[in-house]
């Protein structure tokens, strides 16, 4: 389908700078890593406000300055954004992206000029590759065990330190000329849902929410110049709707009580917390209404971008979407790009501070912790047990095996990334595989997946003397890497083979 065919029939008659106000509050992600598509031209060209990258657009180093500086010839003020919050979570790798430790290992060494130098680093690599949003940091606390989606990304459970160590990560970013951008308001951490994939809902009553909003208030402090809403029932503050879509939550509390004045950005519409329950357009236009200054929609489909952005339109051509309250979101949107949106030439980004080669597993082994000293597993066979990555994100297939071998080749071990046929099966296997060698077990956030408990809970039966190691949160291991970046998993890998 054309772009000519999406456009709505009510939207040609808008005048032509509300048009382009409705356009600066759309965030669009394409595929295509080379070309830039006609449908996304057509976008740019219409005042489209940012465009967001994935794995999917990137190649190398090279390629993702050529597909900027082509976006940004179309339009100079056009925003380029990227997830980048380090510890694996990011799209990058293949463009040479820093490996830094993820928030909770960094949240655990309690180093904020650490914090700012792991972010200095990867907005450093983002001027020099023409991206100027950081969707980042993760400004939620993780304090509920069965919490899904926050876990490793989180700084941590006590407010005052996350505070502490967003300050810095933002402080460090803003430093470079990227725009940093503090997740997911008002807070995640009290969900027992992710909501990518289903309605998440915190169900605690107001007074216990005011922790989880310390962070965001010194984020805002810290001069933060965006903000990410989460698809979150918050039924203290609003009963019927996610933060992403309630006035009550946009509007009185984030920008009233916490005087906040930047870019309000909606997480991305197709997480089924907006999609099934309210379907993308629909989103797109509800969030607008209720004080988000830009929405994303992620996927690579520009159909479905068009189909939320012809939503808007006629949402304002017919009032449901007060025209006031586009022109007051661009105005933010065409303010952050005043400040961000041109980056600097790549000759012209200043290194990183002295020190920042292997920075970042200098930062993992800070974080290692354990109870007690296991001795050295030379020779070990390694179980490395943790579901897979997000298929969208810049996994390269590194586990603690191949870490473990990098340190001591004559390692051996299994990586199990599910649920296998026959667990019985693939124990003995493992067992008779070990033979006499030492035997480690590492699971990831295994009271989420009873998969991993079943294997390592058998597996232990088998060999009472084998080494746990954890390499999500801790949970009984004797080590404990706290996330599974490839500078986490070296760092653990030097500790059990002794390196």
């Amino acid at each position: 389908m054309s772009p000519v065919e999406h456009t709505s029939l009510g939207s040609t008659a808008l005048p032509a700078d509300l048009d382009e106000a409705a356009h600066r509050c759309l965030v669009a992600g394409f595929d295509g890593a080379t070309t830039v598509p006609d449908a996304l031209k057509e976008l740019i060209d219409r005042g489209l406000g940012g465009v967001i990258l994935f794995t999917r657009n990137i190649r190398d180093a090279a390629q993702v300055r050529r597909l900027t500086d082509e976006l940004r010839a179309l339009r100079p003020d056009l925003l380029v954004a990227i997830d980048n919050e380090g510890g694996g979570i990011g799209h990058l790798g293949a463009a040479g992206a820093p490996e830094v430790p993820g928030s909770y290992a960094l949240g655990v060494v309690d180093d904020p000029n650490l914090t700012a130098r792991c972010a200095d680093a990867l907005a450093a690599h983002l001027a020099t590759l023409g991206i100027t949003v950081s969707y980042a940091p993760v400004a939620d606390l993780q304090h509920r065990p069965d919490n899904p989606i926050v876990r490793t990304r989180s700084f941590g459970a006590d407010p005052e330190a996350v505070a502490r160590h967003l300050r810095a990560w933002i402080t460090a970013t803003e430093a470079r000329g990227v725009a940093s951008c503090a997740k997911h308001f008002p807070g995640h951490g009290g969900t027992a849902t992710d909501s990518h994939h289903g309605t998440a809902v915190d169900p605690r009553p107001y007074e216990a929410l005011q922790a989880d909003l310390e962070p965001f208030r010194e984020a805002v402090a810290a001069g933060v110049p965006m903000l990410m809403s989460a698809h979150v029932v918050f039924p203290a503050l609003d009963p019927g709707r996610p933060a992403t879509l309630s006035r009550r939550i946009l509007g009185d509390l984030l920008r009233h009580d916490l005087g906040f004045d930047g870019v309000l950005v909606g997480d991305a519409l197709e997480m089924k917390a907006i999609a099934d329950e309210y379907g993308q357009a629909a989103g797109a236009r509800i969030a607008l209404a209720a004080g988000a200054d830009q929405v994303i929609i992620a996927v690579g489909d520009l159909n479905v971008t068009l189909d939320c952005r012809d939503a808007v339109l006629d949402a304002v051509r017919t009032g449901v979407l007060a025209p006031e309250r586009v022109g007051e979101a661009a105005r933010r949107v065409r303010r952050l790009a005043e400040r961000y949106a041109t980056p600097p030439t790549t000759t012209t980004v200043p290194a990183p501070a002295a020190g920042g080669a292997g920075l970042g597993l200098r930062a993992a082994r800070r974080a290692v912790r354990s109870r007690g000293v296991p001795p050295a597993a030379r020779g070990a066979h390694v179980v490395d047990l943790f579901p897979p990555p997000h298929p969208g994100l810049n996994w390269g297939g590194e586990d603690l095996l191949n870490e473990v071998r990098a340190v001591d080749p004559t390692a051996t071990g299994t990586a199990v990334t599910g649920e296998c046929a026959d667990p019985d099966a693939l124990v003995e296997g493992i067992v008779r595989r070990c033979g006499a060698a030492p035997l480690v077990v590492a699971t990831c956030d295994a009271g989420l997946h009873p998969w991993q408990v079943r294997l390592r809970d058998a597996l232990l039966d088998r060999r009472p003397d084998a080494v746990l190691v954890d390499t999500g949160l801790p949970d009984g291991g004797v080590l404990h890497s706290y996330g599974r970046g490839r500078v986490n998993l070296r760092a653990l890998a030097e500790v059990l083979a002794g390196a």
